[in-house]
Parts: C-alpha cells; sequence; structure tokens
C-alpha cells in the first residue's frame, strides 16, 4: 500500500483524477487508513456506479482530456517521454482498479461490519491503448460515453444526461426516408463526401425521430448529435470550431426551424450553410427539421408584391432550404399507413384487440385531433396501454 501511495503522488498525465471525488476518497483512504475513510470511499462509489471499482477507474481514465488524448486525437506524433508516462501510469491505475475489501481493509484494527464493492479485474492498460488507437470511434473526454448534447447558453456543449433512446426498430414505414439519412451518415462515418439534410413535412412524422435513431445507431461508430436551438444559431461558427478538432463525427441538429422574413438568424445559418462564415467541417453535418416546406413563414404582402423587386424577395425566401445538399419530405400518412403504423405498434406493445375495432378506434382518435400522423399513432397506442 505504502508503495502504491507513492506512485499516486507522481501522476503526471492523469493528476487530474486526484480531483474526483471517488478517487479523492480512496487516495485519502490510502494514505492514511480508517474505518471511516473506507466507508466514505465505499459510499461514494456506490453513489457513483454500484459500487464497481475497476468499472468506474476505466470510465475515469478514459473521460479525461489528458495531454495524451489530446495530442492522440490532433493527429501529431507521441513523443517517446510521453507514452512512457502514460504506460507507467496505467499500470498503477491497474493496480488501483484491483484493489478490494480486503487489501483496504487489512490494515485497521475495526472488528465491526464495513460493507463490500466489486472489484472487477480489468486489463486497463489494453483496453486504454485500444481506444486511443480508434479514438475516432471512442472519443474522449465528454463525448467518450454521451451520445447526445445541447449548447448551453454560454455556448458550452454539454452532455444530455437522459438522452432520446429512439431505435430505428421503433419506427414504422418511411423507410425509404431514413434509408436516405442512413447512407448520407454513413457517409459522413466513411470519411466520404455527406451532405446537409432538410427535412420537412407535416408535425409528427417522424422528422426529429429519424435523425435521433439513426444518432442512436451509429453511436458505436463514432457519430454523435449535438442540438442546436434556433436563437443560437450565430453561435454556430464558434461550435464548428471547436468540433473540428475532434476525431468524432457529428451531426448538429436544429428541430422544427422557421424564421420571419428578415430574421437575423435566417442569416447567420445561410451564412453557415454557404461556407462565408467558416469553411465546411469535413466531420461536422447540419441536419434540420421543419413542417414548413420554404421555412420562412410567407405574409399575403410578400406574394402579392409591395415589394419593387418582388421576384427577389421571394428567392430570399425559399433559398435557405436550397443550401441544403438533401431535401427530404415526410408527407403525411394515409389512412393505410396510418392504421399500419398502430397495428405495428400495437403488437409491439402486446395489445391484443380485434382488427376491425382496432381500425375502427384508431379512426376515431385521429379524426377528433384533425388528422393522421405516426406521433398520434403512438399517442393512440399509449392511451389503450394506460387503460
Amino acid at each position: 500500500m505504502k508503495e502504491l501511495k507513492d506512485k499516486l503522488f507522481t501522476l503526471c498525465v492523469f493528476r487530474d483524477l486526484l480531483d474526483d471525488t471517488v478517487f479523492d476518497a480512496l487516495f485519502s483512504h490510502i494514505k492514511h487508513p480508517s474505518a471511516a475513510s473506507y466507508a466514505d470511499f465505499v459510499s461514494r462509489l456506490y453513489k457513483a456506479n454500484g459500487g464497481d471499482l475497476g468499472e468506474y477507474i476505466k470510465e475515469l481514465c478514459w473521460g479525461n482530456e489528458n495531454i495524451y488524448v489530446r495530442t492522440v486525437a490532433s493527429g501529431r506524433k507521441i513523443p517517446k517521454y510521453l507514452q512512457e508516462a502514460l504506460e507507467a501510469e496505467l499500470d498503477t491505475l491497474e493496480q488501483v482498479s484491483r484493489l478490494d475489501k480486503e487489501t483496504l481493509t487489512a490494515p485497521l484494527k475495526y472488528t465491526g461490519f464495513l460493507p463490500d464493492f466489486r472489484a472487477t479485474e480489468l486489463r486497463l492498460k489494453e483496453i486504454y491503448l485500444h481506444r486511443a488507437e480508434n479514438i475516432g470511434r471512442y472519443g474522449y473526454g465528454i463525448y467518450a460515453k454521451n451520445r447526445m448534447f445541447i449548447v448551453s447558453g454560454d455556448g458550452a456543449i454539454t452532455p444530455v444526461q437522459h438522452p432520446d433512446q429512439t431505435a430505428l426498430a421503433d419506427l414504422v414505414d418511411y423507410e425509404r426516408e431514413r434509408q436516405i439519412v442512413m447512407d448520407n451518415t454513413s457517409a459522413l462515418l466513411a470519411g466520404k463526401p455527406a451532405a446537409n439534410i432538410l427535412l420537412t413535412g407535416d408535425a409528427g412524422t417522424g422528422k426529429s425521430s429519424t435523425v435521433k435513431a439513426v444518432a442512436n445507431a451509429l453511436f458505436a461508430e463514432g457519430l454523435r448529435i449535438v442540438e442546436i436551438r434556433k436563437d443560437q444559431l450565430k453561435i454556430i461558427p464558434k461550435v464548428l470550431d471547436e468540433l473540428s478538432q475532434n476525431p468524432l463525427k457529428f451531426i448538429l441538429f436544429i428541430d422544427d426551424l422557421s424564421f420571419l422574413k428578415d430574421d437575423d438568424n435566417f442569416n447567420a445559418l445561410k451564412a453557415v450553410l454557404e461556407g462565408s462564415v467558416t469553411a465546411k467541417s469535413p466531420n461536422v453535418v447540419i441536419y434540420a427539421t421543419s413542417n414548413r416546406r420554404h421555412i420562412i413563414r410567407e405574409t399575403f404582402s410578400d406574394r402579392d408584391g409591395d415589394d419593387i423587386h418582388r421576384n427577389d424577395t421571394m428567392q430570399e425566401l425559399v433559398s435557405l432550404s436550397e443550401r441544403f445538399g438533401i431535401h427530404i419530405t415526410f408527407s403525411k400518412p394515409n389512412k393505410e399507413t396510418y392504421l399500419h403504423i398502430v397495428h405495428h405498434l400495437a403488437e409491439e406493445n402486446g395489445i391484443d384487440l380485434p382488427a376491425d375495432e382496432l381500425n375502427l378506434l384508431a379512426e376515431r382518435f385521429a379524426l377528433e385531433r384533425g388528422g393522421r400522423s405516426a406521433r398520434l399513432a403512438r399517442q393512440f397506442i399509449d392511451g389503450l396501454l394506460a387503460k
């Protein structure tokens, strides 16, 4: 234990780990063992991940944005001294990850009950070096285990704590539309040219769900999604600058996009799509959804021509949608498609009703709400489950 304590004092590459609440409690116990310090460490470990020290150390190491992973991510050559330091420290941390209750309580004279925890043996160095070699698939720091992000008020990219779990298998119909999104995103991951995509159509047809389901499906391949609000479009260049330095691939997602005429946010997004503000990042695509065909909310005066250059104005109103390389339309489902979605969801959720009765109830539900959509089909099935 004394030798391990001395090694932990000399951490350099992973020195930030000493500030982690669980690691700090463990180190404090190693330095000054007592029943109280042991219980404090185990309590923090329980809160962190349920009590698995090996898994905690592994995730802690890969979530650490140290000089080694930043150098790897940048594509620069790793100096010999840095490689040696990293591997020596990984040996130390692997030793830490294998500590168990018996080892930690051996110096104590306390004879009462002390809680146990899981001591999973991991080949930490082998795992870490493998992930570093494949950093474009695994990511590092906050991007290592998180798949969805938002942009906070100060422009910082922040993980979503409870991300949307929609899977491609959860979506019914619109296979052709989803395949276009999947193919384009797969091209991005393969390092091939990928287009920005605009998804338009009626509300509830699955535009946003499609984007999120594709992001979930390709997470293990190195894809992450960052959602940005319409009022944040002016900071897209800043976000792109940060993401462009990352070895992962990203969808910059703008949901429910629409503008008033002369909206400054319109010009900000248009400039980004044109590339006049920032060069297109090869690892980022912009996917936007809108319930409006041309995104801009037009007025009758726009159409009637109170503008001297009415044709130029109308061209400006549709110009933004034309700057997306791919435009996909999600049409409102007809009766057949709507009922197909209903029956699929009913079967998936174990609802056993005669087909005629299910159709009648589903149609009544849609008519009462003014139309059919995939979202309404889901709401209808949720209503049946609630009963």
